[in-house]
């Protein structure tokens, strides 16, 4: 059966069971901030388990992309090194919002894997609860009973806490779950040892493909559980595992989820898979990375320095490491595997197939990057050995490894295995130990204590009304405080409705204050979005917590916001107009002072293409286009209307869209009521964020006016510095330039002479020891001046080792130059040894084997260094 049958199949069983079939979230859920990437295919429906949104159907199933690769769901290590662990997989699942239990969970999995997969009843085993003393859980004799209606008792077997209790995190959400295992061993193996003895023991073909997560309690910040207000289930199938047994392989990399991947890379770097250990490691790697980078950045997370992107960079070199140390390949080469992924996974995820070319040119520029990185991780590191052979000593020195790898980006196993192959070894303790104190320093930075919530009204869904009105009088429903090491302590407040805007799609969170009925005042600072919640951060409680509490937006942060956010919608449209349709919104921020906009573009935006979109822009601007708002509409009817949506948005069953004349968006932000409002649009700044990613940043409103009387300003400090009354600024700027060239020329033209005569000074002083021609001076000339007469004293010289020593504007330099024929005869390399006398001016450098300079801040060591550059020669 292959995989599209067997993913179709499984949608199909439970759409007959009256499940609504929904797709796949995005990998990065937006207003979530708890999460990193989603790593169950529970993530995307927190909300529901919460009780904080109510699902138009109790029941759903989905194939829901996940990625493993941080916190406490983190297989990344494992990845490739066995065959049954991903980064990026599909989890298989059904779900039940207080509907059916546990009963109809098992009864179904059963049919399904027996009746409809047809797979062997003798080599499937059943875990369930065990209970837990501490917790006070008794053993889940309901989830036993009804197992036993369907698999012999000595399959169904106790699993721990550890494999049997599902937790959501540290809070939130849990309960008892059973797991579903399979042998797919030889008859021969199980015969020797007994399938139920290698359950939940790692073994590569006695695997989990199933979890049935029974979800009855709800973990507090004190540890204790409290039951749900009502029973929900949550399973997750492995898709690759459960293709795995039906496929009759027995590993996720023999399947076709995974084959034509493999067979790609095969033929690009000219490999075999299943000849050695090390090759086919290197291979999973690359065929599991190129999946988890390639899915990402369609759903808008692109490599980046920072958070998500960090991660998603992470696995990608990874990926390039495997490549270089054993595939042998040292140019760019994953990129291309896309197409191969796109063509194989595109119909069940049409994603791939849309951002197809930006995701090949991000990872090919990503890919390219990186290999620089590696060629300059190799220069530091020969230059660290060489500083262990010359003091005689064996191993790296730990934090130099942890610096390599931390600050350029240089792999840790690529150090290990190149000291190795020199006959070095790696001071691993003292790698972890910087590694610790790194991570360490980050947890206290970003650590957060957050309490229980305070519940003070039961069952209150809240509403946002804050499209329509800036004040109201609310009710406070619950609040939990927040303590952090950056903004220290925090409340968090919930109220039964708002009119205030929580941060999510780009756009900044509300600010305001709350007045309750003993007149007391509150300032709310920032407004967050969580699991379908606005969440008011303030820095102290209101000293009346029930009652009702008058919730005022500043109007002015708000209209500044919103006449921002409108004009992204402008822009989007604008730039789309200027520069073709192949232009798509891959991120923005909007801020009350300006906004931030990336896209889609595989070029930089010329200054005229700027400037005609920006006059796009303000041209809607003066034209004063109405808002025309739909908040009713379903997703299908608004894009099939034309309205844009946005990649790696997860969209609800009801969405709403805005439009300013042939701009149609799907949005949940606000905006002006008409463009009018907007006042003024002005371009900034226009950059590249990553290969095919350009960012435009730009000011409206009162941003813009303020830009303007700066400018105005300055024109004005220009014309006082000119001093020019009768001449224009422009005429008086560029009499000033071409005095400038002027003057320009006749300065090189005095450095030539002063060079002249010093080349003069430099060949009398040359000294012939051991047949060298040995030059050490210090000179009053500039770094490029001194480069420019080395080369040309070298052209004219034999047998030449000069040194010369400089102090400019406070800093010294050295400059080595070495004849060709002493490099190769006297095994001589200026490289190496002006990085030595480097030291004596409290600085380094390093530079080709004939010609190297160095810098450093200590000139009065020039002269010692000078001395000590004799001592190569005598």
């Amino acid at each position: 059966m292959k995989s599209q049958q067997i993913r179709q199949q499984f949608l199909d069983f439970f759409e007959s069971k009256k499940h609504e079939i929904v797709p796949s979230a995005p990998l990065v859920l937006k207003n979530d901030p708890t999460l990193m990437f989603v790593n169950a295919g529970m993530n995307p429906f927190k909300e529901y388990f919460l009780g904080n949104s109510t699902p138009k159907n109790a029941r759903i199933a989905d194939s829901q992309k996940c990625l493993r690769v941080s916190g406490k769901h983190n297989d990344l290590e494992e990845v490739g090194v066995d065959t049954y662990h991903h980064t990026l997989f599909e989890m298989l699942g059904n779900w039940s919002f207080g509907d059916y239990f546990k009963k109809e969970a098992i009864a179904w999995a059963w049919e399904l894997l027996t009746e409809v997969y047809k797979i062997d009843k003798d080599i499937i085993y059943v875990t369930i609860f065990e209970g837990d003393e501490q917790d006070g859980l008794d053993r889940d004799t309901e989830a036993y009973d009804f197992w036993k209606q369907h698999i012999a008792e000595d399959r169904i077997l106790n699993g721990s806490k550890k494999d049997n209790f599902w937790e959501m995190g540290a809070q939130g959400p849990c309960g008892p779950c059973s797991e579903i295992h399979v042998d797919i061993r030889s008859a021969k193996e199980k015969a020797l040892t007994p399938g139920a003895s290698l359950v939940n023991q790692d073994h590569p073909q006695v695997v989990e493909i199933w979890n049935l997560v029974f979800m009855q309690f709800n973990r507090m910040a004190d540890g204790s559980l409290k039951n749900l207000p009502q029973q929900h289930v949550d399973t997750g199938m492995g898709f690759e595992r459960l293709a795995m047994v039906l496929q009759g392989v027995t590993s996720n990399y023999d399947t076709d989820v995974f084959k034509p991947l493999i067979r790609e890379i095969e033929t690009i770097t000219q490999t075999k898979y299943g000849k050695t250990t090390e090759t086919d490691v290197a291979i999973r790697v690359i065929a599991d990375h190129v999946r988890a980078v390639s899915f990402s950045i369609a759903d808008g997370q692109l490599p980046s320095n920072n958070g998500a992107g960090y991660v998603i960079r992470m696995i990608l070199r990874r990926a390039v490491r495997y490549g270089f140390t054993y595939l042998d390949k040292k140019e760019p080469f994953i990129y291309q595997l896309v197409e191969t992924l796109a063509s194989q996974m595109g119909t069940a995820f049409p994603e791939l197939k849309s951002q197809k070319n930006l995701i090949t040119n991000v990872i090919k520029e990503e890919e390219s990057s990186f290999l620089k990185t590696l060629e300059n991780g190799l220069t530091l590191l020969d230059r660290m050995i060489d500083q262990l052979k010359s003091k005689k000593k064996d191993i790296l020195d730990g934090a130099k490894a942890f610096e390599l790898n931390d600050t350029y980006g240089f792999p840790k196993e690529l150090t290990r295995l190149i000291l190795s192959e020199q006959g070095f070894k790696m001071d691993e303790e003292g790698f972890n130990k910087a590694l610790k104190k790194q991570q360490d320093t980050s947890r206290r930075a970003s650590s957060q204590e957050t309490s229980d919530w305070t519940i003070v009204q039961e069952d209150e869904t809240q509403e946002f009304i804050g499209y329509d009105q800036l004040e109201a009088e609310v009710k406070i429903t619950k609040y939990r405080k927040v303590q952090t090491q950056k903004d220290g302590d925090q409340y968090q407040l919930v109220f039964n409705m708002t009119p205030f805007y929580g941060e999510s799609g780009g756009q900044t969170g509300d600010k305001g204050y709350l007045e309750s009925p003993d007149g007391d005042t509150v300032y709310i600072v920032d407004t967050k979005k969580e699991n379908g919640e606005n969440l008011h951060i303030t820095k102290n409680l209101p000293k009346q917590i029930e009652g009702f509490h008058k919730l005022i937006v500043d109007k002015g942060y708000r209209a500044k916001t919103s006449a921002n956010h409108t004009a992204t919608h402008l822009l989007h449209q604008g730039l789309r107009a200027v520069l073709g349709t192949h232009v798509e919104q891959k991120g923005s921020m909007v801020r009350s002072g300006y906004l931030r906009f990336d896209f889609s573009h595989f070029s930089k935006v010329s200054d005229s293409e700027l400037k005609e979109v920006e006059n796009f822009v303000n041209a809607r601007i003066q034209e004063q286009i109405p808002l025309e708002e739909n908040r009713s509409n379903t997703y299908e009817n608004a894009v099939k209307d034309g309205a844009i949506a946005l990649f790696g948005e997860k969209y609800g069953d009801v969405v709403r869209t805005i439009k300013f004349g042939r701009s149609h968006e799907l949005c949940g932000g606000t905006h002006v009521a008409n463009t009018s409002d907007i006042w003024h649009f002005k371009i900034t700044n226009e950059t590249a964020v990553a290969s095919g990613i350009r960012r435009i940043e730009a000011i409206t409103s009162d941003a813009v006016k303020d830009f303007f009387t700066e400018q105005s300003k300055r024109l004005e400090d220009i014309k006082k510095l000119l001093n020019a009354p009768n001449k224009s600024s422009e005429e008086s700027i560029q009499q000033m330039m071409e005095e400038n060239s002027a003057l320009k020329k006749e300065i090189e033209s005095l450095k030539r002479e002063k060079a002249k005569s010093f080349k003069s000074e430099l060949v009398n002083s040359a000294q012939n020891i051991n047949g060298i021609n040995f030059i050490a001076q210090k000179i009053d000339l500039d770094p490029k001046s001194i480069k420019d007469l080395a080369f040309e004293i070298d052209r004219e010289m034999e047998n030449l080792f000069m040194i010369l020593g400089a102090e400019n504007d406070g800093k010294a330099t050295l400059s080595v130059i070495l004849s060709k024929n002493l490099v190769k005869e006297k095994d001589l390399n200026a490289g190496q040894i002006v990085r030595e006398l480097g030291k004596f001016i409290q600085g380094g450098g390093g530079g080709a084997p004939h010609f190297a300079t160095a810098g450093g801040k200590n000139p009065s060591g020039i002269t010692a260094a000078l001395d000590a550059a004799r001592g190569y020669i005598v």
